[in-house]
């Protein structure tokens, strides 16, 4: 088995030009109940990939205030606080729960971007993290039912008021992305990326032209399943999620994985990819499968 290597491995990104945090952060979903509801099965387990994460140098840890919901961040306070120095915590308003595995046709979780449940999903998140601030806040998800620049107006106002440092937006297209850009700097895009949905590809080169930061999530889809990921896995004695997570690396500078669990000896699972060194042909390999 190789050793585990830490996060720092990964190298640096720099988020909104003045938070630099290595390259290889967190998802702090899995850390709850079944579907994403209620307290986590093994609240020591939790509490301790949390630390884990942390002891390995992550300083980048991705939440929302529906993951629970509200537990998640109630977690990551009671595991961490005070906060290290350099962690940054991105949370996300937008989505909302009403039970276990929850969702809409579209298949996400319903969907709430009225203004005044964006402000107070925000200050919920900062009690909850026990924050003056939050580093980065995210717009979950643009609300059929509430225009897209009422929605983000609530961010900017909360950015106004010193609540938040940063703004990023998820689940976005690229018009939206544009739409939000001209009513304040976006940092940051959080939207599905793998080998299943490659739809976001020409976002990741937005992204990485101009300098924010991507955030893939389900990044692992598809993965095993896949005959070029397990032939790559098989060449380096690696398992098919850490060539993933290898090639999201490879893929782009702008690229920040942000692989959950709430298994400890997972999460040192995900951080033996950055032993990975793919080769140009792998990275391109990769890049040409998937659908």
């Amino acid at each position: 088995m190789r050793d585990m290597a830490n996060a720092s491995a990964a190298g640096t990104i720099d988020v909104g030009g003045d938070l630099t945090v290595n390259r290889f952060g967190f998802g702090a979903m899995r850390i709850t109940g079944p579907g994403i509801w209620g307290p986590p099965t093994n609240r020591e387990d939790a509490i301790a990939v949390l630390r884990r994460a942390v002891e390995n140098e992550i300083n980048f840890i991705d939440t929302a205030d529906s993951y629970g919901p509200n537990v998640s961040e109630e977690l990551i306070a009671e595991a961490l606080y005070p906060y290290p120095d350099d962690l940054v915590i991105t949370t996300k308003a937008g989505l909302v729960r009403t039970g276990p595995d929850d969702g809409e046709p579209d298949g996400f979780w319903p969907k709430d971007g009225r203004p005044e449940h964006i402000i107070e999903a925000c200050e919920g998140s900062l009690r909850r993290l026990r924050l003056d601030q939050i580093p980065l806040f995210q717009f979950h998800k643009p609300d059929p039912k509430v225009p897209f620049e009422d929605s983000m107006g609530a961010v900017v106002q909360l950015k106004e008021q010193g609540k938040i440092v940063h703004v990023g937006v998820s689940n976005v297209t690229e018009e939206e992305i544009r739409v939000a850009q001209r009513m304040v700097p976006i940092v940051s895009v959080q939207n599905r990326y793998n080998l299943n949905d490659r739809r976001p590809e020409s976002i990741v080169d937005l992204c990485e032209q101009e300098q924010m930061v991507f955030l893939p999530w389900e990044p692992m889809t598809g993965a095993a399943e896949n005959p070029t990921v397990r032939e790559i896995a098989e060449r380096h004695d690696a398992e098919p999620r850490q060539v993933m997570l290898a090639w999201m690396l490879g893929r782009s500078p702008s690229i920040l994985p942000i692989a959950g669990t709430s298994d400890p000896a997972h999460l040192d699972d995900n951080l033996g990819a950055l032993d990975l060194e793919l080769t140009h042909a792998e990275i391109a390999a990769i890049q040409k499968t998937g659908g």
